[in-house]
């Protein structure tokens, strides 16, 4: 496996160019090419028209045990080309910080979005709206269907949510959590809102590792 022992694993790490190369040099490592085939397959059926974020080489990939299913890639993850919890933004950031203190291992987890590819204009993301959600579906079984360790699918954010009944019917020995999103306006509104989140996070690590 190729390592970069000069890039330390921090919150906002991809900001700088060296580490989104980084990355993209990772895309073909045995835990994670066949994802990344899954999205070549998935652009090359969507057109060019569809911006779709890489997984990160740096989380578990076909091994991941917990799928944490957001709601659509923000500009930041457009920019980097990755979905993942060390883009430049304030979500990311807690993405991050609570996947740590819960004690998750990124390489139990992986992060995707129940809409996979970029929505909105240049300068601005719009909301997602059902429909986005279910033009999402035939990719999200695909992805499923190659983590063959899954536990966990943690539905984070209410339009994630909104693929709850096809998730369930498509794998039901998979345990659905259903938590908010970790926007900064959510965490930010009221000091219990991020103990919301860290006990959602808390209980699936104790899921993972058999504790219930």
């Amino acid at each position: 496996m190729t390592t970069f022992i000069n890039l330390k694993d921090t919150p906002k790490m991809l900001h700088s160019s060296d580490a989104m190369q980084a990355r993209l040099a990772q895309l073909n490592e045995p835990h994670i090419a066949p994802l990344t085939g899954l999205l070549k397959s998935l652009r090359k059926e969507k057109g060019e028209g569809y911006h779709i974020p890489n997984f990160d080489p740096w989380d578990g990939g076909v091994d991941a045990e917990v799928l944490f299913l957001l709601e659509a890639p923000g500009a930041k993850a457009r920019d980097s080309g990755f979905i993942s919890r060390n883009n430049p933004d304030e979500t990311a950031k807690n993405m991050f910080e609570l996947n740590q203190e819960a004690g998750i291992s990124r390489k139990q987890s992986i992060l995707w979005n129940a809409v996979p590819w970029y929505i909105g204009s240049e300068k601005k993301i719009r909301p997602a709206r059902a429909d986005d959600v279910a033009e999402g579906l035939d990719a999200l079984s695909s992805l499923v269907k190659l983590l063959p360790k899954l536990k966990v699918i943690a539905l984070v954010g209410k339009k994630s949510q909104l693929a709850e009944s096809h998730i369930r019917a498509m794998n039901p020995d998979v345990l659905v959590y259903c938590c908010p999103h970790p926007s900064p306006l959510f965490v930010n509104r009221r000091p219990e809102n991020r103990e919301i989140l860290l006990n959602a996070f808390r209980s699936i690590k104790n899921q993972l590792e058999g504790v219930v």
